[in-house]
């Protein structure tokens, strides 16, 4: 029998409160979201190219997702070192956390996500919005801007996991 992605119950963010927990609950909503859209597929699913030639699939978004969490929130917010699943561990192939996605990491590989939540968590537990750091290309970065960042491409990949999970399986949802 081959993994599936567990399912997901999303919950709403607070709707009014202070900017951290309204900030906060929009990223947890956005991350679970994207949860969703893979809950209840099998590993195959998941690795599936829905829209040929790209080599976009869920799995691939998943990979991704775990190297931009550790790279903005762990790496660069908290400032500590990191261990990639995927940036620049293949020279010759710079989209290897798409290409590279297959069936047999799947369970792994989600796993992998969800370990790189749980710290990107803890690294922003440990700072105020305001906390800055130095970005090589962009200069001085705040942890809000971080925030704000990861809600925009988790929205932006929901939006390729909506696309992605109808050509798999026909469903749909918010």
């Amino acid at each position: 029998m081959s993994w599936t992605a567990p399912e997901v119950t999303r919950v709403d963010g607070p709707f009014a409160g202070d900017e951290r927990s309204v900030l906060l609950g929009f990223l947890e909503y956005h991350r679970a979201t994207f949860l969703w859209k893979c809950s209840g597929l099998t590993g195959e699913q998941l690795a599936r190219r829905a829209v040929p030639p790209s080599p976009l699939s869920l799995l691939g978004l998943v990979r991704h997702l775990t190297d931009v969490e550790l790279s903005w929130f762990v790496h660069r917010v908290a400032g500590k070192p990191v261990e990639f699943h995927f940036i620049d561990t293949d020279p010759d192939d710079p989209d290897v956390e798409f290409t590279k996605a297959t069936a047999e990491t799947a369970a792994q590989d989600y796993a992998n996500l969800l370990v790189a939540l749980d710290s990107a968590r803890a690294a922003l537990a440990e700072v105020s919005l305001d906390h800055t750091f130095e970005h090589p290309k962009l200069g001085t970065i705040s942890a809000r801007w971080v925030i704000m960042h990861m809600i925009e491409e988790y929205a932006r990949h929901n939006g390729h996991a909506d696309f992605l999970r109808e050509q798999i399986d026909g469903a749909t949802g918010e």
